[in-house]
């Protein structure tokens, strides 16, 4: 008689860990969702006032000045990338089962959060130093001669960049608590401060006949580390203060231990691939102030701009966000394909994190290929008009429309890549890792010989850049992909290609759409009105195709 109850009992606390595991995960989905929400509306605000400011901007920049000012930037994303990277994703990667072990072991990892922080602060200086060094031996004379205070803008780059790492230890233990309401106050703080002083100092500039050159780029940089500083820094001593931490390093264990060991070892694996993720990131950019001149770099810098800017207003902190979102489902062990057997009852109740991780990955990328869809019927024809309108005609004439044109085809390239590369970072061994390295480190020569035959070879100018771009941009989806499904069969989970493929009427609804919006010939170079006019009819026929779809 006993037999039953026992069997009961011992039951109890196992249904009872797997309700609370299947509470935590849903509270931690919707946290991640309505953060990937937050995100994603910050980035629409803070890209709307960027934008309005650069369409001023632009009336006093040359080609040959945004150029220089794209390399500068190059130089601060470079510091600041490599100082806190594969901290960032090492951090993300950690087993968050500890939230709820204990006030104490919670607060531990906090404190193993902060201090981690601290060491991109301490990789900044040299990083700062090593590369200013760098292009400064890079310049030309001719560049140094047509680009006024260009080494003054590049020592306030490097202040810059000091004072924004100086936020990351707040900025890190605050994103492993999903204060996602924190981050858009400070980063919409810092982007109006951006605006405020690089449009202001441009505008002074100008009516004072003063010859600033790049200056403005730099001072809007350094109010945009300042902003963020001073709001993490604030909402970070309050977290700090409820739940019992500092924001100053402290030890984190009784026998003096400031950093916690497995992320520590997995951060210097992952900083290898930072190397070369940066390498092919910013590569572009490297090899066209190599190959091309500061005009052309110019006319790359704006269709990049104008065209990634999609890619930064919705697919980046979807990406970010899916980062957190599989690394923290996935970051328990997963369950041996042998040992699922005795798992049965469980798995025909809900599904297994393997197979909920499938079906978000599938429904990313389906969601993002119906979009390409959309984006390479009616964006190619629709770019330069859209030129014209933001920029003036005085870009279009340096080749930047037809550059925008062909960079709307390596948008779907960008937004694929960034979601199965989030993917791989979250699930990846350090081994993998390692691996994946190896791979990039082939890809980014591929890059390179192909950015040299259409540079120097074929001589296609930046246009030749977005083809380079394109190959290394298909060759990392093919790898991730092969990388995914391969993962995901270990696991017993069937991650079909074919489910995230559109119907073949959404195909020819686009390939319609497309021959459409090519055939009415329109043209950038009237006014303003046969501009409205042309896009306003781009947009019907895009009214029609979203119906079909």
């Amino acid at each position: 008689m006993g037999a039953p109850e026992d069997v009961a009992a011992a039951s109890k606390p196992e249904l009872i860990v797997s309700a609370a595991s299947m509470t935590t995960s849903t509270t931690t989905s919707t946290r991640l969702l309505r953060g990937a929400s937050v995100l994603i509306l910050l980035q629409i605000i803070s890209r709307a006032i960027t934008f309005i400011a650069n369409q001023v901007l632009l009336r006093f920049l040359t080609a040959q000045l945004l150029g220089v000012s794209t390399q500068l930037e190059v130089y601060y994303l470079s510091v600041i990338f490599f100082a806190r990277e594969s901290l960032r994703v090492a951090i993300q990667r950690q087993d968050s089962s500890s939230d709820d072990q204990g006030s104490k072991k919670q607060n531990n990892g906090a404190q193993a959060v902060v201090n981690l922080g601290y060491l991109a602060i301490g990789l900044g200086f040299p990083l700062s130093f090593f590369f200013g060094w760098l292009y400064l031996n890079s310049l030309s004379t001719s560049t140094l001669a047509s680009a006024p205070n260009l080494v003054v803008a590049l020592y306030i780059y490097a202040l810059a960049a000091i004072v924004e790492l100086l936020s990351e230890p707040a900025f890190m233990v605050m994103q492993t608590r999903l204060q996602f309401s924190a981050r858009a106050a400070a980063e919409s703080i810092a982007t109006f401060l951006r605006c405020t002083i690089t449009l202001g100092s441009a505008v002074y500039g100008a009516r004072r006949g003063l010859s600033l050159g790049v200056l403005p780029f730099a001072l809007g940089q350094l109010g945009y580390g300042t902003g963020l500083l001073l709001v993490y820094l604030h909402s970070g001593s309050g977290l700090a203060s409820r739940e019992n931490f500092s924001l100053l390093p402290r030890p984190i264990s009784s026998s003096g231990q400031y950093l916690h060991p497995p992320t520590l070892k997995l951060t210097s694996s992952l900083l290898s691939q930072s190397v070369l993720k940066h390498l092919l990131t910013q590569g572009d950019t490297f090899l066209v102030s190599i190959l091309s001149s500061p005009t052309s770099q110019g006319v790359y810098a704006l269709a990049n701009n104008y065209g990634g800017l999609l890619a930064r207003l919705v697919f980046q902190p979807i990406e970010e966000s899916s980062r957190s979102y599989f690394s923290r489902l996935l970051s328990s062990p997963s369950t041996p394909l042998s040992d699922k057997s005795s798992e049965k009852q469980t798995t025909e109740t809900a599904p297994t994190p393997e197979k909920t991780a499938s079906q978000s990955l599938l429904s990313l990328l389906k969601s993002y290929l119906l979009l390409s869809l959309i984006i390479t019927s009616l964006a190619p024809v629709a770019a330069p008009l859209l030129l014209s309108l933001v920029a003036g005609k005085q870009w279009l004439t340096s080749g930047a429309g037809a550059t925008l044109s062909l960079y709307t085809y390596y948008i779907p390239l960008l937004a694929i890549n960034g979601i199965t590369e989030a993917f791989v970072s979250s699930v990846a061994t350090e081994k993998q890792v390692h691996k994946q390295s190896a791979w990039m480190g082939l890809f980014s020569l591929v890059f390179a010989s192909a950015g040299f035959i259409t540079l120097k070879v074929l001589d296609m100018g930046a246009e030749g850049l977005v083809w380079a771009n394109g190959v290394n941009m298909a060759c990392r989806i093919v790898w991730c992909w092969g990388f995914i499904n391969n993962w995901f069969k270990q696991r017993g989970v069937e991650a079909d290609v074919r489910e995230v493929l559109p119907s073949g009427v959404g195909v020819g609804a686009a390939v319609v759409a497309g021959s459409l919006v090519r055939g009415l010939h329109f043209t950038s170079k009237g006014g303003v009105k046969e501009v409205l006019i042309g896009l306003g009819k781009i947009a019907g026929v895009g009214v029609v195709f979203l119906g079909v779809l």
